[in-house]
């Protein structure tokens, strides 16, 4: 399968502002591109990349008084499969856990562990360790909260979407990674791209997604608490603790983003 990838991105900034962009494909698809994803700026803006302490790929630019158009077309193989389900999965103790995994068992600035560990072992201390307590987790998460547009805000966090009850895609992850990390299971933020393949219309407005991973058995595997069922398609970006790890852009000045699309289409071949 051949999925076409992209976005545009327009700001307006009152004065020259340093950005920092986390915008490209995730190094581990790199094999899989076929049109490379270059950000294109208009106009155009000198630019230099390096690696964050995730591995995640970066960009850094000054942007330019007034507006600033920042976009991409770029085409990615994929094997066309849904996302791997391994339910014999085990849980791996915590003494054993490879050293790099346990950044991902703490607390981070979206993903409280300290105020909903009482809440995650009172939920799920009954559910199977391993694969059937993530998705026992993902379960809730997905029947707890009520996904819309109308209730994202930057600053919510997981202990607040818990409460609230509602939420957008990064809610989901973070409050499904927060319980996971509360049961002792390493979990760690995914931002990318995730369109409709292989699923039945309605659509709704393309965005980038919000999903975790979570460590068993020696792997990191993908689970995404807000669809809650294996999707086709993921083009990842970025990994991190949380949202904030993985944001498009990190703006040192005042600035207005104008205007946001994202494109996310299997390209059919005759």
């Amino acid at each position: 399968m051949k999925i076409r990838i992209g976005y545009e991105l327009i700001y307006d900034c009152p004065q020259p502002t340093p950005m920092i962009l986390t915008l490209s494909v995730h190094y581990s698809r790199v094999s899989d591109i076929i049109i490379p994803d270059h950000l294109i700026a208009d106009p155009p803006v000198p630019l230099t990349a390096y690696r964050d302490s995730f591995g995640n790929w970066c960009s850094r630019i000054v942007a330019p008084k007034g507006e600033l158009r920042l976009s991409t077309d770029a085409l990615v193989r994929d094997t066309g499969l849904p996302d791997v389900v391994v339910p014999q999965a085990r849980q791996t103790p915590v003494e054993e856990l490879p050293d790099e995994t346990l950044l991902f068992l703490l607390g981070s600035r979206y993903c409280e562990t300290d105020r909903l560990s009482d809440t995650a072992w009172d939920l799920f201390h009954t559910a199977p360790p391993g694969w059937a307590r993530v998705q026992a987790i993902c379960d809730h998460v997905h029947r707890h909260l009520t996904f819309g547009y109308e209730h994202a805000r930057p600053s919510k966090t997981a202990w607040e979407a818990f409460h609230e009850r509602t939420g957008v895609c990064r809610d989901f992850a973070h409050l499904a990674i927060t319980f996971c990390r509360c049961m002792n299971i390493p979990a760690r933020y995914c931002t990318g791209y995730l369109g409709d393949i292989g699923m039945p219309p309605p659509y709704g407005p393309m965005d980038f997604a919000g999903w975790f991973e979570a460590y068993l058995d020696g792997h990191w595997y993908t689970f995404d608490a807000r669809n809650n069922m294996p999707r086709i398609g993921r083009v990842l970006i970025a990994r991190g603790r949380d949202a904030a790890d993985v944001a498009i852009s990190n703006s040192f000045g005042p600035n207005t983003l104008k205007s946001f699309q994202v494109r996310t289409d299997e390209v059919i071949e005759e």
